[in-house]
């Protein structure tokens, strides 16, 4: 029982530290580039909704309101620039949940055995939906940016 306190005081730890990310400049981020550009198989988030995302990602907890991050109604303000913004996050987002993942192995030595391997397993899996709704807002963000930005361009025009 001493081992299962250990690796759940190391995912603890894991997780209270990966609110560290919050202070990384998300202009480093390409949306375009590996690994955040969209996959084939993704459809442009097709392949998501046929997944169900629709019904179930406004249900998981959302740290960004605890944390520093822009929150998920932050879209309010209706600019590209806050879209582009938006994009970034998402990055993050998922950048964040993959380091999760890859630094939940441990818990594999610190409880050796099969229990070990389901906390682990259900600690690392856990973080899968939440990529997959980083995958699936980025390119609608990224859409919405382009919209909003001819728009904006539209407006100056005329002004």
């Amino acid at each position: 029982m001493k081992r299962f306190w250990y690796a759940i005081a190391y995912l603890a730890v894991v997780s209270a530290l990966s609110n560290l990310a919050a202070v990384f400049s998300r202009r480093r981020f390409r949306p375009d580039a590996f690994p955040f550009r969209p996959y084939a198989f993704e459809r442009q988030g097709r392949f998501y909704e046929k997944l169900g995302i629709r019904r179930w990602k406004d249900r998981l907890p959302d740290m960004s309101k605890l944390l520093r991050f822009l929150p998920r109604k932050a879209v309010g303000s209706r600019s590209a620039e806050q879209a582009r913004r938006l994009v970034q996050e998402t990055c993050l987002a998922e950048t964040v949940h993959l380091c999760l993942m890859a630094l939940s192995a441990p818990v594999l030595f610190i409880w050796p055995g099969w229990k070990g391997a389901i906390l682990w397993a259900v600690y690392a899996l856990g973080n899968v939906p939440f990529i997959m709704i980083q995958r699936y807002n980025r390119p609608r963000l990224q859409h919405l940016a382009q919209t909003l930005q001819r728009a904006e361009e539209r407006t100056l025009e005329h002004a």
